[in-house]
């Protein structure tokens, strides 16, 4: 099996982000949580709190987007994903990503990869779980997949760096293009 991060590996940007940014321009309740984000960023860059509670204040303005908008959302970015990603996508590709679940679920099911994101409530914005980032990625992975060979793993981040070390391969997704782990 191959295993690839999400965001800025074969999505070229932040998913998150621009989700966010999306539903600011649709729906007006979001600009109400502008002064909760500005405050998670404010404690995520000094590391005043830890970073799952730093999450959890920015996803505030989910309380404001409809159920339905995820889907909304990849029906306009899916073109987006990367054309190297689509050229050697396989049916047991898993992306393991950090990025709310239900956020990423409408793009699994439109490109049909396997699945294991942030555990995220969608009207709430609350962990039910750890944030899947950096070791959670490999103690989730080997939760489900047991000792199962992971032949090539993509990511951006050497936070993803106890993944990679799972892989026969691993390549470093950069603006430039790939290089080896």
């Amino acid at each position: 099996m191959n295993v690839y991060d999400f965001d800025k590996t074969i999505y070229p940007r932040d998913s998150t982000a621009q989700f966010y940014l999306w539903c600011l321009g649709r729906y007006p309740g979001t600009w109400l949580t502008l002064p909760c984000t500005a405050w998670a960023f404010f404690c995520l860059g000094l590391k005043l709190r830890p970073k799952t509670a730093c999450k959890q204040t920015f996803y505030r303005f989910l309380r404001h987007v409809p159920a339905d908008a995820p889907d909304v959302f990849w029906r306009e970015h899916i073109g987006d994903v990367c054309p190297w990603y689509l050229a050697q996508k396989r049916p047991d590709d898993l992306i393991i990503s950090a990025s709310p679940e239900f956020l990423l679920r409408p793009a699994a099911e439109a490109l049909g990869f396997a699945l294991m994101a942030s555990p995220v409530d969608q009207a709430t914005g609350r962990y039910a779980g750890e944030n899947c980032h950096g070791r959670e990625k490999v103690r989730r992975f080997r939760e489900k997949y047991g000792d199962a060979a992971v032949e090539g793993f993509w990511s951006d981040s050497r936070s993803d760096s106890p993944m990679a070390a799972l892989a026969e391969h691993a390549w470093l997704v950069t603006k430039a293009g790939m290089e080896p782990w």
